[in-house]
């Protein structure tokens, strides 16, 4: 046993794909209507580079701004490009849908949101640009300071041959979307990404987003690449990096510190169990400084589970993890965390049909759930159709949970929905 983590997080819903007339109490949650974000046609053709026949939506992500407003984001595959709105806290839009990436020649994937301020939104995406290397792929990014009515020109953070935004298990196996952002209150930004040849980057604003440093390379290499970055922001502008290894069927996640901003990281802490894989890690810190990690843990070929744990923020000592999902398994985990100093943890079942969650109570979890109106209908399954590294979870300082799904069925078309829910 390499170092451990300790507490647990998640709750699901696995219901029809009807909107909700009303709201739903379950699981110690009021759970409001569901709010459509977009739709689209059902076709997903063979690849062809930029050239596929694509026609769906997908990707959906969601960042609350301070105010209880909420920016959500989705790719539409026909057009090519990452599309945001804004919403009211009661659901209702506010302004227009904004194009983001605006460059329909090349595909973009995988959004990510932030918040910078009240009015400041920040979106990072991989791009399908081909620049000569064996895969294509850049890592993008846009700001707005008018609260997503508009977005800056988007900068190419990345600019390299790499095949940025791939993080590879092995030769023939990668997620696409293998990237993070994260903002401070100080105007700082920071962009992770990896590539498929396996190196982890770090670029680093000081000025909400108009400049960036040269990208910074961090960890990885092709014999153990580097994928799935999460990025966290703690007191005294603290930031802590961790991922997932590919190549290695007794990979740990490794968990490093800036206390510099990001200039320097000290080395790497290690999470995981011996003979078990550990994949997908998810970072948050409190409001009262703690450091909390999910990821997921598979040995050999049995389904993955679900871990949580809490670490001392300074020392990087973690507890002993705890087992958050059911015996079908997990394909993918979200973490969030509010005022409360709650985490809350979600997670897709192995069937990638609807989504769980649990959060905790006091001293420990909830039981995990099905969350309502989750589940796609029709016999489709949820998105990504591009990997599994998305962010479908955001949580509001007042503990409102917001949770983007989406889902593709072939010949018949496809959809992004929003769920809400409060604490009752």
């Amino acid at each position: 046993m390499r170092i451990h983590p300790a507490s647990s997080l998640l709750v699901a819903a696995v219901l029809a794909c009807i909107p909700a007339q009303s709201a739903r109490v379950a699981d110690g949650m009021t759970w409001l209507p569901v709010v459509e974000i977009a739709s689209g046609g059902g076709a997903k053709g063979p690849w062809r580079q930029n050239d596929s026949h694509y026609d769906y939506v997908d990707d959906g992500t969601a960042a609350f701004l301070p105010d209880g407003r909420l920016a959500v984001a989705w790719v539409d595959q026909r057009r090519k490009d990452v599309f945001l709105k804004v919403l009211d806290a009661d659901g209702r839009p506010r302004g227009a849908v904004v194009n983001v990436s605006r460059n329909p020649a090349t595909f973009s994937w995988l959004p990510r949101i932030v918040a910078g301020g009240p009015d400041t939104l920040y979106v990072l995406w991989q791009e399908i640009i081909f620049s000569g290397g064996s895969h294509g792929g850049d890592v993008l990014f846009a700001h707005s300071t008018d609260g997503g009515r508009t977005f800056s020109q988007p900068r190419n953070l990345s600019t390299s041959r790499g095949g940025d935004g791939k993080g590879r298990l092995d030769r023939d196996t990668w997620s696409n979307g293998s990237l993070d952002l994260a903002a401070g209150p100080d105007g700082s930004v920071y962009a992770a990404w990896t590539e498929y040849d396996g190196m982890l980057w770090l670029a680093r604003s000081r000025d909400g987003g108009r400049s960036f440093s040269r990208p910074q390379l961090i960890a990885g290499d092709v014999k153990l690449p580097a994928r799935g970055p999460s990025l966290a922001i703690g007191p005294a502008g603290r930031l802590y990096l961790a991922w997932a290894v590919g190549e290695d069927h007794d990979a740990d996640i490794r968990v490093s510190l800036s206390s510099d901003g990001g200039g320097t990281f000290a080395a790497p802490v290690l999470v995981g169990a011996d003979q078990d894989r550990a994949d997908m890690p998810r970072l948050v810190v409190d409001h009262k400084g703690a450091l909390h990690l999910a990821y997921l843990e598979q040995r050999g070929n049995s389904p993955a589970r679900v871990r949580y744990v809490r670490a001392d923020p300074l020392g990087l000592r973690f507890g002993t993890p705890t087992t958050q999902s059911h015996d079908e398994g997990a394909a993918a985990v979200h973490l969030a965390c509010g005022d409360d100093a709650h985490p809350r943890v979600l997670w897709e079942p192995a069937s990638r049909k609807g989504l769980w969650q649990s959060a905790t109570a006091g001293a420990g979890f909830s039981p995990h759930g099905l969350i309502p109106h989750s589940v796609p209908g029709g016999g489709g399954r949820n998105g990504s159709q591009q990997g599994i590294l998305g962010q479908k979870l955001a949580l509001h300082r007042d503990g409102t949970v917001a949770i983007v799904n989406s889902s593709l069925t072939p010949g018949h078309g496809s959809r992004v929905w929003l769920m809400r829910g409060r604490s009752r």
